[in-house]
Order: C-alpha cells, then structure tokens, then sequence
C-alpha cells in the first residue's frame, strides 16, 4: 500500500476520512458491516477466482508428508523442559511493530483488531512474557502457519515457520541457552550438511560467543547486514550446504522483546526459527 494510494482514497472521501474519529470498536463495528454485506454479494465463481488468484488462499508448493517429516525432525530434537504449544493464528493489532519493528504493512491486519501471524517466535515471546512472572526459565517451542504480506521472490505468502525461544535471566543466561539453542540445531540436522553463522553485534556478542565457537558447524559471518537492529549481543543464520552452495533455511539471536512486554531490563530472550518449507524442500531434492 503506497503514499499515493492513500492520497488517493482520502481524495475519493473529500480530505481526512471520518474514519479516522471513530473509536475502535465503533470502526471495527463498520468495517464489519462493510465486508458482511461485500461477502453476501459474492457468487460461487467469484470464490473460486479469488481462490485460484490470490497469494493468500492458494496452497502452499510442500506437500504435507514431507512437512510432517521435516517438524518430526526439530520436535525430537528440542531439549527436555521445552513446551510445545499451539498459538492461535492471530496476534494483538501492532504485535510484530511494538516488539519486533516491522512495517505494520508486512502483517495482515484484520476488522478486529487483530493481525495475522507472520512471526511465531513473536507469539511465543508474548506466551513467555504471560508465564515468565513468578515462573524460573521458560522453553517454548511451535510450529505454525505463517502469513506475511511483502512479496517473497519464488515465495508464496504463507509458510510452515518452526520457533523455539528460552526466556529468563541471570548473568549466564546467554551462554547457556545459547549453547543449548546450536546444540538443538546440530541435533535436529544430524545426518546434513549445514553451517550456523554466528554475527557478534557489541562485545557482550564477541564474549558469549567464544562459549559456542566450538560446536560442530559453527562459524563466524561478521558480514552479515541483515537483522542488526532486530537482534542484541549477536545473531545467528543457519544454511544447509552442499558443495559451495548455502541454502537459508533459519535464523535466530537475542531480542528484548520479553523485557519490553514486561518492563523489566534484566529480562532476556533468545529466539530461533526454522522455515519448514524450506528444510522440507531440501530434503525432498536431496
């Protein structure tokens, strides 16, 4: 959705929209209002285009089986302690811009103030924060159906996303969970090919990373551009090899998204996710 775009609908409402005044239930309330009677209008060949047509609704290009295989692989591997949970397939309105800061443009935002997951490790940030008070060490790890909408070249908008996270505190949080996060991955890629490269952010990232350093597959990328805001301390990608070739298929490093939601400085978070459509793809290709 561009500038001009917009210009364009306020110029069709004759200036600032009335919409802007309402409140959010009153605006939830109209839109609802809107879609239901556009729904009623709709004929079984116009769902059927929409269908055939739309980025959101059609299938993803994995089928199911090699899905199922690849999420065996990384459930098996998570280490004792971890919960497995389901996470709804929305979040509060401004989850993924509050914690994370991504353009609200990228998620799909709904009538009800709600938008739809386009990062799990986000739900499971929020899930930690809502156990972590009171509670020591929180392990949670999903999978689930995500949803982003920025165009993705040879990427459909929606994809299978794995997502472990490990909330606390204490002053070795970093290295010990760190650790058991690339002890999880050399895990549940055993028998591949793979690399994990380490990206240091500050010195803290330079000291826990001499904890890791001598993990199988583990190496230095201190080029790495992407994601520098998004993380603290140091980040990591996860590549499947062959040859001279890298294949992404994750990503992951500390955020202070648990001691954003908590209002606690001393909070720590560590995140990894996994794109099971990927691993999934690389192992049916060989």
């Amino acid at each position: 959705m561009s500038e001009r775009a917009v210009r364009r609908v306020r110029e069709l409402t004759d200036g600032p929209s009335v919409l802007d005044g309402l409140t959010g239930s009153d605006l939830t309330t109209f839109l609802l209002d809107v879609f239901r009677r556009r729904a009623r209008e709709r004929r079984p060949a116009d769902v059927l285009r929409r269908y055939r047509e739309d980025r959101f609704a059609t299938p993803g290009t994995v089928d199911l089986l090699s899905l199922r295989r690849a999420e065996d692989a990384l459930l098996t591997a998570l280490p004792p302690g971890t919960d497995t949970v389901s996470l709804a397939p929305l979040v509060p309105l401004g989850t993924h811009w509050v914690l994370g800061g991504v353009d609200p443009r990228k998620a799909v935002a709904t009538v009800r103030g709600t938008e739809v997951a386009a990062d799990s490790t986000v739900g499971l940030a929020l899930e930690a924060a809502a156990r972590r008070t009171g509670a020591g060490t929180v392990r949670l790890a999903t999978t689930q159906r995500v949803t982003r909408a920025q165009l993705f070249d040879g990427a459909g908008a929606h994809f299978q996303l794995f997502a472990f996270v490990t909330a606390g505190r204490g002053p070795d949080f970093e290295r010990e969970h760190l650790a058991e996060h690339l002890r999880f991955l050399i895990e549940a890629l055993r028998g591949r090919e793979f690399r994990i490269a380490l990206t240091c952010l500050d010195r803290q990232g330079e000291a826990i990373a001499e904890s890791v350093r001598s993990l199988p597959g583990v190496v230095d990328d201190p080029t790495r551009e992407r994601g520098r805001d998004y993380y603290r301390h140091l980040c990591f990608k996860v590549f499947l090899t062959g040859g001279e070739d890298r294949f992404e298929i994750g990503d992951g490093g500390f955020t202070d998204w648990t001691a954003k939601l908590l209002s606690d400085r001393k909070e720590r978070l560590l995140t990894t996710a996994i794109g099971v459509d990927r691993l999934a793809l690389h192992a049916r290709t060989g």
